[in-house]
């Protein structure tokens, strides 16, 4: 796919770009004649300099004017124009006021004419700087009766307009449009700056004046001066487009100092093969595209191919199932395939060329410097993480939904993937705190059950020891407590295993810092001591774990063989129990083997009840622990989601400085209670449903955590403080634990709450809010957002659909017009407004013909373009006639 974008191999023009250009070029005989020096070249020698010199430096228009002469610009336009470089020729004259003027005329326009032009302009044609009978304004008039074009040359020098104080003049701007200035605006003198800015009161005028660098070049190496050329915007470079763009010079006109920005994302070029696109080609623009076209000639399919060869879907239902609707109609009967190339945002300007065939993956692919291609695993939305894709209608859906407005904002905020990261990794660790804290209370719970029996089999115990058993089985309860101790011994001798097993596990993984990971790295040298001594840590803990893991071995063996001496003397002892409980003889009060039974168990059960309570102490000191832990977690989370607020507060603050008399967003924390409702719902509390919940919406704010802590203190505080029912406040106490826990680590999302100043005049503030806006209003609200704060392209499919035609023409077109520069847009529109007023650098006009649509290479360009400028005015919205009333901003 060939792209717009190698300037030594441009043959089409399928869109306006900047082109440098210098305006104000002598022949070879100037430095002689005006400035007494002598650059020592014949003619031939210095237009072939001229030559290289344009060549090097990319420029590609270039203006002739010597003072009152034109004998020599055949010669040198000979020399330029076989090689791609347009010749507007021309004349540099003064008026009776003495005010330089530089003239220039059509491309074809002969030598002979532009002495007959001199003669109509009351100028001799003898090289010498004898002003015209003229005053400058009825040579204005007279130039542009004559077709050509004049600037005010010199503007600050002795011979400038500036520098004559012609105010009147000056004031003209029907007349007077273009100055050229030495520099940057910024480096003018303080007057002549306020002059130029239109500031100042008694020079202000009507229109602003376009300004220019155009240094009288009198030798090739003056173009290397930056005051020598300016930018300027075309479709192609002709003499009719050069005088357009001076109709808008605001988006056309650049200084070196204001050289356009490259946008860090774009789409460079799109082609479909197969289907009811089949053959389309196009290069877009790096800045304002938009199709156009009637209903049913494929804007609207262009703009949803491109959505299928990225891969990014409609969110909602609705659009989904229209996006799947026109890909199938209009790709999958072909089995059409779309290919794309992109630079990409996210990979620093790497260039990529996506392709995906109807019901296939995409596939992408990177595109290296000298012209391969490498597979790669990226998706498209790699490449363009950032790109906004909307149908028709979407922007309506977008403004009913507060978390894609959060997302608009969240653009405003520098890049923070540590914040997601801290958030995800505190919510885990309540998590884990939390089922360590239910794990430790059911255990408690269960204690304190076991424990609570101890008073009763004491008492059981005294009854048994009042018929004088203890004397025979005295041994019971001292065999109970070496069994517990037994226990115990092998519970820490797993401990130690366990230990040893987790510090195995934990020892440095030592590939991350490989001889291989450290290749070509600048400072790996200062890396490998690093490696070296991690390797001996490693080294030395490997040595520690296996002399530790050997003695622990042996230490069970033997404590092991000791268990088995144990085992055998209670199993001894156990047998003279057997034996005492069989001599027990069944008389009188009950006294037998049975009630030995019993008593043995009995002294059992007290013998391993009684070491619980010091296991409850110690899981006391467990949950003191773990309830820090939690306290702390949540006020770090806390903390957070201060920093969270904090931050879309400043974003909002610079939204608003931004769209300041257009749009006003605020950010209130903790606002929306749905989260809230929904969980106290599912909790299935006795009695409450969705009316007994209203109170949720009452304070002006309301934090999880206070309720669960409210929860805690009892029916009462909550009845008290929060004015809930006793129903309410009964069924909120009997929550569980884990629920309570669960609430205070609730999150309330912030609410956005946005307001458009519905006045058509910025200075007069009338904000409403989003839900008292008609849909129109909500939606110009909305794309206000979107059009801002954005490396990657925004598409989108009519958006007037849904706008306010006046919102468009004086809000959304300014906006575009200001974010274009560093930003791309693809629109598909009826409404003349964004194309003509946005000044798109592309346009492209569809049309249909046997069921097929179609975009021509002559159906692509810029307003400055005759063919375009036609059908932009037969197509879109109102007609010629409404087309008619934009004539004062183009004049045709």
């Amino acid at each position: 796919m060939k792209t717009q974008h190698n300037k030594d191999t441009m043959q089409t023009y399928p869109y306006a770009r900047f082109w440098r250009c210098a305006l104000q070029v002598n022949p070879v005989g100037y430095n002689r004649a005006w400035r007494g020096r002598d650059h020592g070249m014949s003619e031939a020698e210095y237009n072939q300099a001229l030559l290289a010199k344009c060549q090097e430096l990319d420029i590609k228009v270039v203006g002739i004017a010597d003072h009152a002469s034109v004998g020599n610009i055949d010669t040198l336009r000979n020399v330029l124009a076989p090689h791609g470089i347009v010749v507007f020729p021309g004349f540099e004259i003064s008026s009776t006021e003495k005010i330089h003027m530089v003239c220039l005329f059509p491309e074809n326009t002969t030598k002979d004419c532009l002495n007959r032009y001199l003669g109509a302009l009351q100028i001799t044609a003898d090289g010498k700087a004898n002003p015209s009978k003229l005053g400058c304004i009825e040579l204005a008039q007279k130039i542009k009766e004559l077709g050509g074009f004049w600037y005010a040359a010199h503007a600050t020098l002795n011979s400038g307009i500036l520098f004559q104080k012609s105010v009147h003049t000056w004031q003209s701007s029907d007349w007077v449009r273009v100055v050229q200035i030495p520099g940057p605006i910024d480096d003018l003198p303080p007057e002549y700056k306020a002059i130029i800015e239109n500031v100042n009161p008694d020079y202000k005028r009507e229109r602003p004046i376009a300004v220019i660098n155009a240094k009288d070049v009198a030798e090739p190496a003056d173009l290397d001066e930056a005051s020598a050329t300016c930018w300027i915007k075309m479709t192609k470079p002709t003499f009719a487009a050069f005088k357009v763009a001076f109709l808008d010079p605001e988006s056309r006109i650049r200084l070196n100092s204001q050289k356009p920005e490259a946008t860090p994302g774009e789409i460079v070029a799109m082609r479909i093969a197969g289907g009811y696109l089949d053959g389309v080609k196009i290069e877009f623009s790096r800045h304002l595209n938009t199709v156009i076209g009637g209903r049913g000639t494929g804007k609207s399919t262009l703009l949803e191919c491109l959505r299928y060869v990225l891969d990014s879907p409609p969110k909602g239902k609705q659009a989904h199932k229209l996006h799947i609707d026109i890909i199938k109609e209009n790709l999958g009967k072909a089995s059409g395939r779309i290919e794309v190339e992109v630079v990409s945002s996210a990979q620093h300007g790497k260039r990529y060329r996506i392709s995906r065939r109807y019901d296939e993956i995409p596939i992408v692919r990177e595109i290296m410097p000298d012209g391969s291609e490498h597979d790669s695993i990226l998706h498209p939305l790699d490449l363009l993480p950032g790109i906004d894709i909307y149908g028709q209608n979407e922007i309506y859906e977008l403004a009913q939904d507060e978390q894609s407005q959060i997302q608009l904002l969240d653009r405003f905020l520098p890049s923070d993937g540590d914040h997601i990261k801290r958030q995800a990794m505190l919510k885990k660790r309540l998590q884990e705190n939390q089922q360590k804290l239910v794990k430790t209370w059911d255990e408690v719970d269960d204690l304190k059950a076991q424990i609570a029996r101890l008073p009763k089999l004491l008492e059981q115990l005294q009854g048994f020891q009042a018929l004088g058993i203890q004397e025979k089985l005295a041994k019971t309860p001292l065999f109970a407590r070496e069994k517990q101790i037994v226990e115990r011994a092998d519970e820490e001798i797993q401990q130690l295993q366990g230990g040893l097993n987790s510090l195995m596990d934990n020892l440095p993984d030592l590939t991350f810092m490989s001889e291989k990971a450290l290749a070509d790295l600048p400072n790996a040298a200062l890396l490998r001591p690093v490696l070296t001594h991690l390797e001996k840590l490693r080294e030395s803990f490997d040595r520690q774990l296996g002399a530790l893991t050997s003695e622990l071995a042996s230490g069970a063996l033997q404590i092991q063989a000791q268990i088995e001496q144990w085992k055998h003397s209670i199993a001894q002892g156990e047998v003279e129990l057997e034996k005492a409980l069989r001599s027990l003889s069944a008389t009188a009060e009950g006294i037998g083997q049975e009630a030995g039974v019993a008593y043995q168990r009995l002294l059992q059960d007290i013998e391993r009840i009684k070491p619980l309570e010091t296991r409850v102490a110690n899981h006391n000191k467990l949950l003191e622990s773990l309830q820090q832990e939690r306290r702390h977690l949540l006020a770090e989370l806390s903390e957070l989601r201060h920093q969270r607020i904090q931050g879309l507060q400043l974003a909002a603050n610079k939204f608003n400085h931004r769209l300041k008399g257009k749009l006003k967003v605020d950010v209130k924390a903790d606002a929306n209670r749905t989260p809230l409702r929904t969980f106290l719902l599912e909790s299935q509390l006795e009695g409450i449903g969705e009316k007994r919940l209203s109170w949720i919406d009452e304070p002006e704010t309301i934090h999880p955590a206070m309720l669960a802590k409210a929860i805690r203190d009892g029916s009462a505080k909550l009845q008290a403080d929060w004015g809930l029912t006793p129903l309410v406040a009964d069924a909120l106490t009997r929550l569980p634990a884990s629920r309570l826990m669960e609430l205070e680590a609730l999150e309330l999302d912030p609410r956005i709450e946005i307001s458009l100043n519905v006045s058509h005049t910025p200075e007069k503030q009338n904000l409403r809010p989003l839900n008292k806006l008609s849909t129109g209003q909500q939606c110009t609200a909305i794309l206000h957002m979107l059009l801002l704060e954005n490396v990657d392209p925004l598409i989108m499919d009519q958006p007037e659909d849904n706008l306010d035609n006046a919102f468009i023409a004086d809000r959304i077109v300014h906006e575009l017009r200001a974010e274009k520069t560093h930003r791309q847009f693809l629109f598909a529109t009826h409404n003349a407004n964004i194309p003509v007023f946005g000044d798109a650098e592309w346009i492209g006009v569809f049309t249909t013909d046997d069921h097929q649509a179609s975009l021509n290479a002559d159906a692509q360009g810029s307003i400055d373009v005759p063919a375009i400028r036609d059908q932009v005015a037969n197509i879109l919205e109102g007609g010629r006639e409404a087309f008619i009333q934009r004539k004062e901003k183009y004049e045709f």
